[in-house]
């Protein structure tokens, strides 16, 4: 069957990396058996989470080129200025298109679908959604870098069973790189031919020869002090979330910190990363070590978080938690 060879393609790989961060993590985690909702086949699914990825590639190359987008979609790049940053008519056509595909494909799966430009009309402060089974999506993460052009930009998708994501999808559309993390199976990258790669983590590990990849509209001084007293090896600025974790998948990068002042990352800028990431091997927590939650009342991800590859995941959040006791108690 169409899993049996998928399975066979991915799985070795998977155990591969996954068997390397079990020895070399002090806190490395099993995946646990892959749970879908009740009639959901997971090859059907990746093969109807491809296109719509796809698609979506194909409306934000279109606008940040200025041409005419597909699937009948206006032409104009309006930006409005919203509470949480701009918004762009290429965010809310990809939402359009990532919400109505779900719906198409899967209309009598009990799931419900929640993105970031709809949360303010369908969450209730203080109250989680009362679902099972949902998806969080990011129709446009890192919009300022794609407004600017750098290319640095993504789509998450994150199907989350209870408080954790099962499943993650992020889209680099100018990277032609759609990556795909599955709690049980593992991790891996395609391009539009379904070529894939597998997840290259580094071999460094102490902190001093550790790459960190930052932000590059997001920084403060807080930040800049809890960077400083790690001592790391060496940082880089890059965008989207998405695009930062796929620093750390293909071995450019090992670690990512996000620290939290006036405003949070929200559940839908880390959950499909962090699924992705996690499938692979790697970490994804707060400084303190516990786990990121979802679907909780609040969608802000607030306080000190930390990705990484998973080596020395442990002494890295033991540092960093330290240090935060004395630059912000």
């Amino acid at each position: 069957s169409n899993w049996c060879s998928y399975y066979v393609e991915h799985s070795w790989s998977w155990f591969l990396t996954l068997a390397h961060n079990v020895i070399t993590s002090d806190q490395s985690v099993m995946p646990s058996k892959t749970v879908l909702p009740a009639g959901v086949e997971l090859d059907v699914l990746l093969d109807h989470l491809r296109r719509l990825s796809w698609g979506s590639a194909d409306i934000l190359l279109a606008y940040s080129r200025g041409e005419q987008p597909p699937y009948g979609f206006p032409l104009a790049l309006d930006v409005l200025d919203g509470g949480d940053g701009p918004v762009s008519a290429a965010d809310l056509a990809v939402n359009s298109w990532l919400i109505d595909g779900l719906k198409e494909n899967f209309p009598s799966t009990e799931w419900t679908v929640i993105s970031e430009e709809s949360a303010k009309q369908e969450l209730v402060e203080g109250e989680s959604i009362a679902s099972e089974w949902l998806w969080i999506l990011d129709p446009l993460d890192g919009t300022k870098d794609f407004l600017q052009g750098t290319g640095e930009y993504a789509v998450h998708l994150a199907l989350v069973h209870g408080h954790e994501p099962v499943l993650g999808v992020v889209l680099l559309p100018a990277a032609d790189e759609l990556w795909f993390g599955v709690m049980g199976l593992g991790a891996w990258c395609e391009d539009r031919l379904t070529n894939s790669k597998q997840v290259e983590f580094s071999q460094r590990r102490t902190l001093d020869e550790l790459v960190l990849v930052a932000s590059r509209n997001h920084r403060d001084n807080r930040l800049e002090r809890l960077l400083s007293s790690l001592e790391l090896g060496s940082k880089k600025a890059v965008g989207s979330v998405g695009c930062k974790v796929a620093t750390i998948l293909r071995g450019e990068a090992d670690l990512y910190i996000s620290l939290s002042g006036k405003s949070a990352p929200k559940d839908w800028d880390m959950a499909a990363p962090e699924a992705v990431l996690v499938a692979a091997g790697g970490r994804f927590t707060h400084a303190n070590g516990s786990p990121l939650t979802y679907n909780t009342g609040d969608v802000s991800q607030a306080g000190c978080l930390i990705a990484s590859h998973g080596i020395s995941h442990g002494s890295l959040c033991k540092q960093a938690y330290e240090a935060l006791r004395l630059i912000d108690p």
